[in-house]
């Protein structure tokens, strides 16, 4: 029976549990986008968006509680100075999970785990892509005022 049972242990022990997520969510921080599977993903966004959340206000405890969870010094700076100033504005849901296909060697459901506001190309706010031009023949102008001109040679 699953009574009662929400949490998605990964075939692991707590401590290496616990381990490996920081590790992957050290790793998010730091590159804004990774790799995994569609279970770790998921167990991700539960470690981290709480993370997120307290980062928004820079205090003394939020640093130190984060800093329990991470335990890397650089991603809890990463976090409180760069992404949390990014996702201020937004209410919740920091980060996307995109499917990406089954893995080669074992056949594992992958997906790609982001950080919505560091997207550009979901991300209305960010720099749009600029428009290619097909290459083609030229529209031919209907402007008279190119044959009207006279030239100094032909006078």
């Amino acid at each position: 029976m699953r009574h009662g049972k929400k949490f998605n242990h990964l075939s692991r022990k707590t401590a290496h549990r616990g381990a490996m997520l920081a590790n992957m969510a050290c790793s998010l921080i730091l590159h804004k986008r990774i790799n995994t599977t569609v279970e770790k993903a998921k167990a991700l966004r539960v470690y981290v968006e709480p993370l997120i959340t307290k980062s928004k206000a820079d205090t003394t405890n939020n640093r130190r509680v984060v800093f329990s969870y991470l335990k890397d010094k650089y991603a809890v700076t990463e976090l409180f100075k760069e992404v949390s100033v990014k996702v201020a504005d937004r209410p919740g849901g920091y980060l996307r999970i995109i499917k990406l296909g089954n893995r080669q060697g074992d056949n594992a459901n992958m997906a790609m785990v982001e950080l919505v506001d560091y997207n550009t190309i979901y991300n209305p706010k960010g720099t749009k892509k600029v428009a290619k031009t097909r290459r083609g023949r030229t529209k031919k102008t209907t402007d008279t005022s190119a044959e009207n001109v006279e030239t100094p040679a032909a006078e």
